[in-house]
């Protein structure tokens, strides 16, 4: 028995040694060594430029990471770093009424290249191109829209970002 409480402590000891990652209640995996996240802005190269959206994204991803992590916010160089490029933003019909060449829903597509640095593991970093959308009824006025449907597609991009970079999942 005595044995027994022998290679349990010993397993115990190089479990817990060999832990490097913080877990949150968010799911996230954290190096534990990462104190701060820098978020860079997002330069629109998108055919059709929405002139708020390169901002919108950037405090949004920024907002995540302080209301869900306990990372710093920084300007530049943090354990974590996200740049990234607009390279989507467009709108086209969806959803074509039978017996009518007319569109039911219109769809915003937002896509986004994205560069993850991460300086304490940095066999997670990655580069990758993220897309998302949503739709509206043909029969409303785009700019009426615009400003709802951007905030819609930024959460799910901003989540697909957090999730890959940390959620390990």
């Amino acid at each position: 028995m005595k044995k027994y409480s022998i290679y349990i402590c010993v397993i115990l000891i190089f479990a817990t040694s060999g832990c490097k990652v913080n877990y949150s209640f968010t799911g996230a995996s954290i190096p534990i060594e990462a104190k701060t996240v820098s978020v860079s802005d997002f330069p629109n190269m998108a055919p059709l430029v929405n002139p708020l959206l390169s901002n919108t994204l950037r405090e949004a991803l920024r907002d995540k990471f302080m209301n869900q992590t306990s990372l710093q916010i920084v300007q530049y160089s943090g354990d974590l770093q996200f740049e990234g490029t607009i390279t989507q933003y467009n709108t086209r019909p969806m959803n074509i009424q039978a017996g009518s060449d007319d569109a039911a829903q219109n769809r915003l597509t937002i896509g986004i290249k994205v560069k993850f640095i991460n300086t304490i593991e940095p066999e997670s970093s990655f580069e990758t191109t993220f897309s998302q959308y949503s739709e509206y009824n043909s029969d409303q006025n785009f700019q009426d829209v615009e400003n709802d449907l951007v905030d819609q597609i930024t959460v799910k991009l901003v989540e697909d970002i957090f999730n890959k970079a940390v959620v390990n999942w």
